[in-house]
């Protein structure tokens, strides 16, 4: 019988008063539903990439079925927060989880913040790769929702930052489209107008040609599995692209504090 979605007791290693008792392991499949409801866009493949770059290293069975201790777990919890809240790139989580971060990576209590830590956890980030909800949001609901001013999403309109889709004569926006109103929301509070973004729609625009071109022959590829490549390189080559923007905005900024 496969072990893929099994959780299984194994004989390991034990310190403390209770080595006698033996712990339990998880397989590849166990882990990603433990993980699912955190980290919608997790996948085998996804583990398994990841272990190829050697940021896992997972006991094997005489069979050669992977066994992922509690550590190993934690250890995968904090390279996927890494990747969705921080934009690290696989390089970068590496030196992280060299100096230490796993061990002080602690998982989210039930109210959203994590245990030991003040304040709330930080929003998630949307994947490239992570399906849609598919939840739709009227205007009258995304003004209701991100104190948005009718106005200002009429510019974003305008302005092609957000399109929105016409359904039965009503026109609704995505969640991702709800939460760019939320955060133009925010930057409205220091004078920024619908026209001041076209800055970063163009940037975006830019960015996302450049990837395309990229991994396209990769992306369109029979293959199952290079297609899956491609598509988990192309999370990693936007959690790069964001992280570089970042490193170059604060640059420039302290240009200008300086």
């Amino acid at each position: 019988m496969a072990l893929t979605d099994q959780t299984v007791a194994v004989p390991e290693e034990h310190e403390g008063d209770d080595a006698d008792a033996p712990r339990k392991s998880m397989t590849i499949g166990a882990v990603c539903k433990a993980l699912g409801q955190e980290f919608p866009d997790i996948t085998i493949s996804k583990i398994r990439y990841l272990e190829d770059q050697k940021l896992l290293a997972p006991r094997r069975t005489p069979g050669g079925y992977r066994l992922y201790s509690a550590g190993d777990v934690q250890r995968l919890r904090t390279i996927l927060r890494l990747q969705r809240d921080e934009f690290l790139p696989l390089r970068v989580i590496r030196q992280e989880l060299a100096s230490g971060r796993a061990g002080h990576d602690v998982a989210p209590s039930k109210d959203g913040a994590a245990a030991g830590t003040a304040g709330p956890r930080r929003k998630r980030n949307p994947s490239v790769t992570a399906p849609s909800s598919g939840a739709l949001y009227s205007l009258e609901d995304v003004i209701e929702e991100t104190r948005a001013e009718p106005r200002m999403v009429s510019e974003l309109e305008e302005y092609g930052v957000i399109k929105g889709e016409i359904r039965a004569g009503t026109k609704y926006y995505d969640e991702t489209e709800r939460e760019i109103v939320r955060a133009v929301t925010e930057l409205a509070r220091y004078g920024v107008g619908g026209r001041n973004l076209r800055a970063f729609r163009t940037s975006a625009d830019r960015e996302a040609a450049l990837l395309q071109q990229i991994l396209a022959p990769a992306l369109r590829s029979r293959n199952a599995k290079r297609r899956q490549e491609a598509i988990e390189a192309l999370e990693n080559l936007a959690a790069v692209t964001t992280h570089l923007k970042h490193l170059l905005l604060i640059r420039d900024l302290r240009k200008i504090v300086g």
